[in-house]
């Protein structure tokens, strides 16, 4: 790790001064604090020397901008470098960079510079250990250099050699052990029998095998039976031992095969240090890494480690079930009575769910946010999750107090309960985030289980969605027209312009399969310009060929088109590059849209209209107009509602209510100075009821269906008279 900027929240403004007076302050502070801690004596002074450059570098890091901790790692090293070299001096240097620096430097008991203060502890212990190991494993080094020495050269030099190996292996900082081919310990120095808890009598008395940890994996015996028979000379391990008074010791474990001239091996040399204090710190820093530190629940790192060692056991009979958990409501509380309350919440909240929830074969856990996550292995059947969701949704009903605020705060939870084999983790975290969404869309305070059939559906329409913008620029859709018939003397007054999509996978697609999704995603604008183009083109080709007797073209216009800024100049363009005469175009709203028109947008409609732009109001008689309203709308015709047709289909006896509907939306319209069309006629006797209720036109079946511009074009010159 070449640096660690800790992030500085942006809503403090972290700006200090420290004089010189409080750095030596501090550095004298600290002096003491590690007077003692060094194996190598040094007066006070010498200490606080050394470390007032450390301070500097120390402090000139926390009060920094931006915030590097990196210095802090240096430190560290330093540290190591002048001797300090024990926990105890980690320890002591690990507490004065705690609340003492900011105590000391006068600097204010801050949420970022007690974050600034963490950051320079991690790294400084990140640097500690780090030169720490690296002396290790040189003091490692040259001990073994100095047992091959003292064989290599035995016979010049036997006493010499036997003086320097007895001085090394009797003062040597880490434990050293000598043992024979057979595993019988021969001789130990002090720092290994201290580090086993064992007189060096009891462990000349021992066989290595006697060694063994309940807990040692078999890999560590598999490679010391290799060098016991000569097919590797040495092997680094991390490896705990059980001292006799119950304490487990965790030590690096590095064995030497020392072998005669002949190449056979001889003794076995196995170099020990007590790694025990590094490998708390890492623990504690990996509970911390791990950990969310609001609610103390694991966090989403170690529930994707859980999740992961669960499906790599691959069993096959085994089940699991997630419970994917969002709060309701939670961002208005946050929002509203601001974020320390919001937190508070949150921690309740976690309460709960540890209380609810618990076992060894579950585990519940924050994902960020206000999202936690429940996970059940051995999972018992669908039966089971629902239970700990009701359970869950249950004590999430109770009201929390927070600050003096009482707050109630429901949740939304989405299910997925599958067998094991087979899965991943990210399948599963996909399907479990998909069917919360589905338990909020249901109305929150719910739970939904995930299936399979939807998913599918809606992973199709998402496929759908993502392609509609390269088919429009393959130019896979196109348009049909469907013709609008004087109901007086059967000449084609008008065609409607209906979009369709030829997918190259799925084949004809009607516009119930896509409009929908152009118009949550925004694209109904640009394919809704498309279409009014084609559209325009089409009656331009009418108007040339049929001159007065062609018929207008009508388009039906999105909610979204409709509140399109650049509507009217759009329109304005493409008649002008089309050069369609404006009376010659329809555009046709939804009744319900039309009516919710704001101020703007019916600004623009308005202006269509003065452009000479005819407007229909579609599918009439379903919404509920407020009639006032639709007065002063710029509409020229209402089309009534093909629903209103079924009760007109009996040949001999109309249903008195559809005519009654039928005839009122009628004289309505005339009423307005509107004109009307009936759609969806698909008999004859429909046809004649509708001209005698007053309809002007009619569309549906009795006419034709939707084709091609050419089948349209076909249609239009044989019922010119």
């Amino acid at each position: 790790m070449t640096g660690w900027t800790a992030p500085v929240s942006s809503a403090h403004a972290v700006t200090a001064e420290v004089s010189q007076a409080d750095r030596r302050r501090f550095a004298a502070v600290w002096a003491q604090a590690l007077m003692g801690t060094s194996y190598v004596p040094m007066t006070s002074a010498e200490v606080e020397g050394k470390l007032c450059g450390y301070t500097d570098r120390l402090v000139d890091a926390l009060l920094g901008e931006p915030f590097d901790a990196s210095p802090a790692r240096s430190v560290g090293v330093d540290l190591v470098g002048v001797h300090f070299t024990s926990a105890e001096s980690l320890a002591r240097t690990v507490e004065m960079i705690g609340d003492e620096i900011l105590d000391v430097l006068h600097l204010a008991d801050d949420p970022v510079w007690r974050g600034r203060v963490a950051a320079l502890q991690g790294a400084l212990c990140s640097g500690f250990v780090q030169a720490s190991r690296k002396r290790t494993l040189d003091e490692q080094e040259a001990i073994r250099q100095a047992v091959l020495d003292a064989r290599d050269a035995a016979e010049q030099a036997l006493r010499t050699s036997e003086a320097r190996f007895r001085a090394i292996f009797a003062e040597a900082a880490i434990g050293i052990g000598i043992g024979d081919m057979g595993g019988r310990i021969l001789e130990v120095n002090e720092s290994l029998s201290r580090i086993m808890g064992r007189p060096a009598e009891e462990l000349r008395r021992m066989q290595v095998g006697d060694m063994m940890h309940p807990d040692d994996p078999d890999s560590t015996w598999q490679l010391y039976e290799e060098l016991i028979r000569g097919e590797r000379d040495h092997f680094r391990v991390e490896k705990q031992y059980l001292q006799p008074s119950g304490q487990t010791v965790w030590t690096e474990l590095f064995v030497s095969l020392i072998r005669d001239e002949d190449g056979r091996p001889l003794y076995q040399v196995a170099l020990i240090e007590d790694v025990t204090d590094r490998r708390e710190l890492q623990e504690r820093l990996r509970h911390q890494a791990m950990h969310d530190p609001l609610t103390t629940l694991p966090n989403r790192a170690l529930f994707l480690e859980r999740l992961s060692a669960v499906l790599e056991r691959q069993c096959p009979d085994e089940r699991i079930a997630l419970c994917y958990m969002d709060l309701d409501g939670f961002k208005v509380i946050n929002d509203s009575l601001g974020h320390h309350v919001g937190d508070g919440l949150l921690a309740a909240v976690a309460e709960r769910l540890a209380a609810v929830v618990h076992g060894d074969d579950r585990l519940v856990a924050r994902m960020g946010g206000d999202e936690f996550v429940i996970l059940l292995e051995h999972s018992q059947g669908t039966e089971q999750a629902v239970e700990v969701a009701d359970k869950v949704l249950a004590a999430m009903s109770d009201p929390v107090r927070v600050d003096g605020h009482e707050l109630t705060v429901g949740a939304s939870v989405g299910i997925v309960e599958r067998p094991v084999a087979g899965q991943t983790a990210a399948e599963l975290m996909r399907d479990a985030d998909v069917t919360l969404y589905w338990a909020k869309a249901g109305g929150k305070g719910h739970w939904a289980l995930f299936d399979p059939e939807r998913n599918a559906s809606e992973v199709a329409r998402m496929h759908l969605s993502a392609g509609m913008a390269a088919a429009l620029e393959h130019d896979e859709f196109y348009v049909d027209y469907q013709p609008l018939i004087g109901l007086r003397d059967d000449r084609v007054v008008g065609a409607e312009a209906l979009v369709r999509w030829w997918h190259p996978e799925l084949g004809r697609l009607g516009p119930d399969k896509f409009i929908g999704l152009a118009e949550e995603t925004g694209l109904i604008v640009p394919l809704g310009r498309w279409v009014l183009r084609r559209a325009c083109q089409q009656a331009r080709r009418w108007q040339d060929r049929f001159g007065d007797a062609a018929p207008f073209v009508s388009v039906n216009l999105a909610v979204r088109q409709s509140r399109d800024p650049n509507l009217v100049s759009d329109v304005a363009a493409i008649l002008a590059e089309t050069g369609l005469e404006p009376h010659r175009l329809q555009l046709e709203l939804t009744e319900s849209a039309i009516m919710d028109t704001a101020d703007e947008p019916l600004a623009a409609l308005r202006a269509l209209w003065r452009m000479g732009v005819r407007i229909a109001i579609d599918d009439f008689g379903t919404g509920y107009s407020n009639l006032a309203y639709l007065r002063h709308l710029p509409v020229h015709e209402l089309k009534v509602a093909g629903s209103f047709m079924e009760g007109l289909r009996d040949p001999d006896q109309a249903d008195p209510v559809d005519s009654r509907i039928v005839r009122t939306l009628v004289d309505l319209a005339h009423t307005l100075g509107l004109t009307v069309t009936a759609e969806g006629v698909e008999t004859h006797a429909q046809a004649r009821r509708v001209a005698e209720l007053g309809c002007e036109t009619g569309q549906g079946y009795l006419y034709a269906r939707p084709g091609s511009p050419e089948a349209a074009t076909d249609y239009i010159a044989q019922h010119l008279d």
